[in-house]
């Protein structure tokens, strides 16, 4: 399941499907949206025709979700206008779902949701494309990047890893001197935050920035 939170869903669904379709596994997507707040930015008609509201499907079970980022991070948690049904949805993936990807603002809300763990504004965007390097190179999710990478960001907001060493079941796998924390799992993988976007193409950085 996809929890699509970001303005352009078309270019959010195109970016993500390209990753879950390189597999020889068999991949069944469910686009979900939110019931409590209407996108602005996609036709009605491809919503209707893709999209399920979380009522839909809250009685089933998923391999893995994917909960995007969305441009609300200079908003208080309470103030989102979807906040509680996130809310319920997180609660509800502890359950129903093996493994759960948040996504920037979405990795920002899951940490605050399931650990309490604060956001704090920035003095500029967090933007560009920024040097990484792995924490634990032995760990299962990090097989297959190089010891150093870069990855873009893209945010107004941060989580901070005193915070996140505070709490024992929370494993900083990936950070960057310049971005900060940036990958963050719990101890059996089932939870998943990742506070860029590996899931950009080429372009989408610098059309962010056109936009700014």
């Amino acid at each position: 399941a996809i929890l699509n939170l970001m303005p352009k869903k078309i270019q959010t669904e195109n970016q993500l499907l390209r990753y879950l379709s390189n597999t020889p596994l068999q991949v069944e997507i469910k686009l979900l949206q939110t019931e409590s707040y209407k996108s602005k930015h996609t036709p009605l008609e491809h919503m209707r025709k893709f999209y399920r509201f979380f009522n839909d499907i809250k009685g089933e079970r998923f391999d893995g979700l994917v909960i995007t980022g969305a441009p609300v991070e200079q908003l208080e948690f309470q103030d989102v206008l979807y906040w509680e049904e996130l809310k319920e949805i997180m609660e509800w993936s502890k359950s129903n779902v093996f493994s759960t990807l948040h996504i920037c603002w979405g990795a920002q809300a899951g940490l605050n949701y399931h650990y309490g763990i604060p956001k704090y504004p920035l003095e500029k965007k967090k933007f560009g494309i920024y040097r990484h390097h792995i924490n634990k190179k032995n760990a299962e999710l990090m097989r297959g990047l190089d010891d150093v990478f870069y990855a873009p960001h893209s945010r107004h907001t941060e989580v901070r890893r005193e915070d996140i060493e505070k709490i024992e079941e929370l494993d900083i796998l990936s950070e960057s001197e310049e971005a900060g924390v940036f990958i963050v799992a719990n101890k059996n993988n089932r939870q998943i935050f990742i506070s860029g976007h590996l899931e950009y193409e080429r372009n989408t950085l610098s059309d962010e920035y056109f936009r700014d």
